[in-house]
């Protein structure tokens, strides 16, 4: 393969070629568009629309108006677009996703395709990892768009409907993964259309593409309501558990080893599992008073036993969640965040709370989800950017169809990346990091050193304390402060520990960051935050303090550019910033996108990673024969091994971890793309009563299918009338349909001769109700009445039908022994069930306006779905998103608008 593309140049090199005549038209408009004035450039914005309205496409606009931006761009923030910048924007307005390395500029970049995709009046979404992002990014490149005659809106969290119906319909709206997906589960439970923010997915920037798209690809967004559950059996399996013995292995293929061993319980770190021995369900039978724990009566038990174990034996307090103000919250295993309301679900967030001592909350009901693969596939055009998308080409391109672009650097990398430090034992190994922190640190070059784990990052920082060595601790528990550590880290003789890199989003500027040193001066002075956001806004303003706040901004803005250029250069001498991994990640894309921190723009920098051969990469998947090797040498712990087969391994071993990650997020987005088409069946329908289309007309039509599966069900048209279970037939018709006393069974045993003419009976019996009902109404609230009462009946249905379909997932996986395919059975079955949920939703939705009484009928307008706190959670390290919804109370008046109170009607059921 390398050696063909020596011979015919690579795919990206032959697209870039493509390329290269449109960034030449560009900028040879350059000249020519600088000469307008900011009117005439302003006044550009409008010719665009109006020849994309005369049937000009985007792509016959895009030099010139890529070319407008540009020159807006040099006038507002004094930034101009590279060469390379302008690559970007074209493939990113291509649907493709621009790998761009960091300090390439990718917020400006995205600046070009935003405009040009926000001409068409459909919106264009710029998507961020984070809500910092989101706010600064529409900030500083908010000032562009409005100088063009644009309007930008954020969406980040918090913000009440009214706020992100604005945000989405602006031209251009910055926001979070999670915020856009949430918005659009919320508007799929809403009532009335007027509620609903979005307006369409049309096109779709996502920033930091790796992370969202692969990362967290298996990640389901859920918008929740509180089950009903006791707590009681989570403390009481605790107590149970903590008395248990454990047995850790790399792996459990061994069957027999894994039996000999006297422990209660086993845990598999390799496969990540927990399960209890022969001896272990002896030990639960005995203790719980149960006589076969595999019973499917003791199906709850059991399934509470396995989730303590994992609690107990794989998730790891400040490794996999931290306890802060007597609450569990989890730790984003690729960025190292603290992820507030995120929880694991399945039960194990409420194992792990009864493990460390804090109040257990209780289980929540699934009212709506989707995955993010699923959501981003939904825009009519999608491209991505980040620093590393190359290894995971393959990937995008089976699931999102997206190709990836590596575009080249504006000035030639310069950094040095020297190869990896192995040693013996995890003492070694940090004893070196230290050594070389400190002679870094001598002679002032500022040092990054990447960790894992928050408990690794806290292990080092005290050991620098020791030794007297001055440093900034980047983790989950120090995230407010983020931005500001992030942004100082080049600074002359400055060392940050930091948790993993990922979607940090901030530049690492040699010598220091001028406009973070100006904002935190300003915090000093007593300035509010949002008086400094104001002092550093485009907005238009003659408000006497928001100006003044400016003009300290700039004043201050100026003399720490005067310091910060001159540490850049002491910053050059020594070398520039210096990146220490302190272990390998199990993806390589975030070993790249710690060592991409340094060497942005031509600068200098250096990059090695420290590796003990008992690190988790290496102890679970690196092999025997290196540890045979190694011990053959007889090497104390502290001297380092080089050796060409050590790197090998390393590489062999992130590559196998990829490759089973890849399997898990197919396997997931298999059995979730059906649960997909049936999402879309649902929502569209609901989106058609939301559009006011005609409900009369599909009551009508479910009336008529009732009727005929009643009949088909008691009446065979092969059998002789006088065979037909009548009697069954009218008790039924009369329990999932018509109200009592409606039908006259021997009237239809001696007048009806055919099955048809049964149907059309019952049919017409159900029709002079449904009339009768309208007559009494009025047509008006007839017609608000089937709304609602179909739009609740959907709703309910749908939420059962989510956790049904979460059942059988979770049983399914057992057919596999049974020689059948688990997700040719999901669907099948699912499918049953989806059809068995649309016969049920008819069923409800017409009994319900044939029944309902004009005296119990209040209408007013509310809302199905009011997003409160974000709350999260999964069985396993993926964490699904989860937002809670308002539950209705059992003595609050029914919301599908009978006047009676919920448990009197629609809450009838549900205990």
């Amino acid at each position: 393969m390398k050696l063909l593309e020596k011979i015919f140049g690579s795919y990206a090199d032959k697209e870039l070629k493509r390329i290269k005549p449109i960034v030449d038209h560009i900028e040879n408009l350059g000249p020519e568009i600088a000469k307008l004035t900011d009117a005439q450039l302003r006044q550009k914005t409008d010719e665009f629309k109006k020849r994309l309205s005369q049937g000009e496409t985007l792509d016959d606009i895009l030099p010139e108006a890529y070319a407008v931006v540009r020159e807006a761009a040099t006038r507002v923030i004094g930034e101009r677009h590279f060469r390379v910048q302008l690559i970007g924007g074209i493939i990113l307005h291509q649907g493709r996703i621009a790998e761009m390395k960091t300090g390439e500029g990718k917020t400006l970049t995205a600046t070009l395709p935003l405009y040009l995709n926000a001409l068409t009046g459909k919106g264009a979404h710029l998507v961020t990892v984070n809500d910092y992002l989101a706010k600064y990014q529409a900030e500083l490149m908010g000032k562009i768009y409005n100088f063009l005659g644009l309007s930008v809106g954020v969406i980040i969290h918090g913000l009440d409907n009214n706020q992100r119906k604005e945000a989405y319909a602006c031209d251009i709206t910055y926001g979070t993964n999670n915020e856009f997906g949430f918005d659009y589960l919320r508007d799929n439970m809403v009532v009335y259309k007027d509620h609903m923010v979005q307006r369409g997915l049309n096109y779709a920037i996502v920033d930091e593409v790796d992370s969202i798209l692969i990362d967290e690809a298996r990640t389901p967004l859920i918008i929740s309501g509180q089950g009903e559950k006791s707590t009681d059996l989570y403390e009481k399996v605790d107590v149970f558990v903590r008395r248990l013995s454990k047995a850790i292995f790399k792996e459990t293929d061994d069957k027999e080893f894994a039996d000999e061993t006297d422990a209660d319980y086993i845990v598999d770190e390799k496969a990540h599992t927990a399960t209890l021995t022969a001896k272990g369900v002896e030990k639960a039978e005995k203790y719980f008073g149960v006589e076969n724990l595999s019973d499917i009566e003791n199906m709850t038990l059991s399934h509470h036993i396995n989730q303590a174990l994992k609690a107990h034996g794989l998730m790891r307090k400040d490794v996999d969640y931290v306890v802060k103000d007597d609450e569990v919250i989890i730790v984003d295993e690729f960025t190292g965040r603290l992820m507030y309301g995120r929880r694991y679900s399945d039960g194990l967030h409420q194992a792990i709370e009864a493990k460390e001592g804090v109040k257990v909350e209780h289980e929540s009901k699934t009212l709506a989800t989707i995955t993010f693969q699923n959501y981003f596939r939904m825009y009519s055009k999608l491209a991505g950017m980040t620093g590393t998308a190359l290894t995971e080409e393959q990937e995008f391109r089976a699931i999102y169809n997206l190709d990836v672009i590596p575009i080249p650097t504006n000035l030639p990398v310069i950094r040095v990346d020297h190869d990896d430090v192995v040693y013996k034992t995890k003492r070694g190994k940090f004893n070196a990091v230290l050594q070389d922190i400190i002679e870094s640190n001598k002679k002032g070059q500022p040092v990054l050193v990447g960790t894992i784990s928050i408990e690794t990052s806290e292990m080092l920082s005290n050991l620098l304390k020791k030794h007297g060595i001055k440093h900034n601790v980047l983790n989950a528990k120090y995230h407010e402060k983020e931005a500001e550590i992030v942004a100082q880290a080049g600074k002359y003789g400055a060392v940050t520990i930091s948790t993993n890199m990922a979607g940090r989003g901030t530049d690492i500027k040699l010598g220091g960051n001028p406009e973070f040193l100006a904002k935190q001066e300003m915090r000093k002075m007593g300035m509010d935050e949002a008086l400094i956001a104001a002092s550093v806004s485009f907005n238009e303003t003659d408000d006497e303090e928001i100006l003044k706040a400016r003009k300290i901004f700039k004043e201050l803005h100026d003399k720490f550019k005067v310091e910060t250029d001159r540490e850049k250069e002491l910053v050059i001498k020594a070398g520039g910033l210096k990146i220490i991994g302190t272990e390998r990640h199990e993806s390589r894309r975030i070993d790249n996108q710690l060592r991409g921190r340094s060497g942005r723009q031509g600068d200098p920098g250096e990059s090695r990673f420290y590796i003990s051969l008992e690190d988790d990469l290496m102890r679970l998947f690196g092999s025997e024969r290196i540890e045979r090797m190694v011990d053959a040498l007889g090497l104390e712990e502290d001297q380092p091994i080089e050796a060409k087969l050590l790197s090998n391994a390393i590489e062999s071993a992130q590559k196998k971890i990829e490759g089973i990650n890849f399997q898990r997020r197919k396997n997931v987005l298999e059995y979730d793309d059906v649960m997909n088409k049936q999402r879309e069946v649902i929502y569209s329908q609901r989106a058609m009563v939301l559009n006011d289309e005609n409900i009369k007309s599909y009551i009508e039509k479910m009336i008529d299918n009732i009727s005929g599966s009643i009949v088909s069900m008691y009446c065979s048209e092969s059998a002789n009338p006088a065979d037909w279970d009548i009697s069954s037939l009218v008790n039924y018709a009369e329990t999932i349909m018509l109200p009592k006393g409606t039908l006259n069974a021997k009237e239809i045993g001696s007048s009806i001769k055919t099955s048809q003419e049964l149907r059309e009976l019952i049919r017409d019996k159900a029709m002079r109700l449904y009339q009768q009902k309208e007559q009494e109404f009025g047509e008006e609230l007839m017609r608000e009445l089937e709304r609602r009462i179909l739009l609740k009946t959907v709703d309910e249905k749908w939420m059962d039908h989510i956790d049904n379909m979460d059942q059988l997932k979770y049983g399914i996986g057992l057919r596999a022994y049974g020689q059948h395919d688990p997700v040719v059975e999901y669907k099948r079955e699912g499918f049953e069930m989806f059809d068995e949920m649309i016969n049920n939703i008819q069923q409800d939705t017409v009994k319900m306006l044939l029944r309902i009484q004009k005296e119990h009928v209040t209408v007013k307008r509310e809302q199905v779905a009011k997003p409160t706190e974000a709350s999260h959670g999964d069985s396993g390290p993926q964490k699904p998103v989860k937002r809670d919804a308002v539950k209705v109370g059992r003595n609050d008046p029914c919301p599908c608008g009978s006047g009676k109170k919920y448990k009197k009607c629609c809450g009838a059921n549900q205990g």
